[in-house]
């Protein structure tokens, strides 16, 4: 499975640079090979001061080893190994009509310790998958919030009608700023810990898994090829950079992935390489009553559904 899996998100990773650069027009992804020293490594890509995007990176990595301490604390075991690989993407426009974007598609396997490796395969005692998308706007256009929507739904729906319901519901919980009391974004899909159940194999989980990585370039690129060209003044920007804040707030106060690199000694520059370029803090900042931008905060503050 973790093979199958790396194999797949190499793949998209290609799929989804080449979308990316195809609509910028300009300008090419970076891309930095780099080793872990602890076992493992991955493929990072960056795209930088494009015509459309401003700063994007969609990263591969895969990495094994022991399991830290911290994360064993945090899994609830004791000494393990594990191998862990995933896609993970954040693409910030330039526009700030457009909206940004967040995906990740995660495989992730605990060893026993004491079993020792055989013909290349080591007894798994926990394996699962994890990861969803979710979209990030700096201005409300509810069409725009119905497609990404409706765009998952659609994957969901081929699995199982149950899914996208609850994933969503996941996405509204997982992606809350609880120090400001808001939502990071309009929400979209979160799973995690999808493992193996009497009536579900691992099979079934990566076909999900895949469909929904499938579905990303749908779900996003139409709506930056509607957006990316309207008119904006010096004070959408800076209200942009505004919420860009809480984006980076997010990040790096409760997002797990982060936490997760930061704690398995990850590469530093793929971590952080979903912050923003141009960012502000303004002290005490309100929207002006009846604004648009207010529209906006007034929708993250109380989650919707938009299908």
């Amino acid at each position: 499975m973790k093979n199958k899996f790396y194999t797949y998100i190499q793949t998209l990773q290609d799929q989804i640079c080449k979308g990316i650069e195809d609509l910028d027009g300009v300008a090419k992804f970076r891309e930095d090979l780099w080793d872990r020293p602890e076992g493992g490594g991955g493929r990072t890509r960056v795209i930088e001061n494009g015509q459309v995007f401003e700063k994007g990176g969609v990263n591969i990595s895969a990495v094994h080893g022991k399991l830290p301490d911290t994360m064993q604390k945090m899994f609830g075991v004791g000494e393990a190994d594990f191998f862990a690989c995933g896609l993970s993407l954040v693409i910030h426009p330039k526009n700030p009509m457009v909206p940004t974007v967040h995906a990740n598609w995660r495989y992730f396997e605990m060893y026993d310790p004491s079993t020792p490796l055989m013909a290349g395969e080591r007894k798994i005692i926990n394996q699962w998958f994890g990861g969803g998308q979710d979209l990030t706007p700096y201005y409300l256009f509810e069409e725009d919030a119905i497609h990404f929507h409706q765009t998952c739904k659609t994957a969901c729906d081929k699995h199982n009608l149950e899914f996208y319901p609850n994933y969503k519901k996941k996405c509204d919980e997982y992606f809350w700023n609880a120090h400001r009391n808001e939502a990071r974004g309009v929400g979209g899909l979160f799973f995690d810990y999808l493992k193996e159940t009497e009536t579900i194999k691992m099979e079934d989980w990566y076909n999900f898994v895949t469909e929904v990585g499938n579905s990303f370039l749908e779900a996003y690129l139409p709506i930056v090829q509607r957006r990316k060209d309207l008119p904006y003044k010096a004070a959408n920007r800076t209200w942009q950079e505004i919420r860009r804040g809480r984006y980076v707030e997010f990040n790096l106060v409760h997002d797990k992935g982060t936490i997760f690199g930061l704690k398995t000694n990850g590469r530093i520059e793929s971590i952080l390489m979903s912050l923003p370029p141009h960012v502000q803090w303004v002290y005490d900042y309100h929207p002006e009553e009846g604004s648009e931008e207010q529209k906006l905060v007034k929708v993250l503050e109380n989650p919707k559904d938009w299908l």
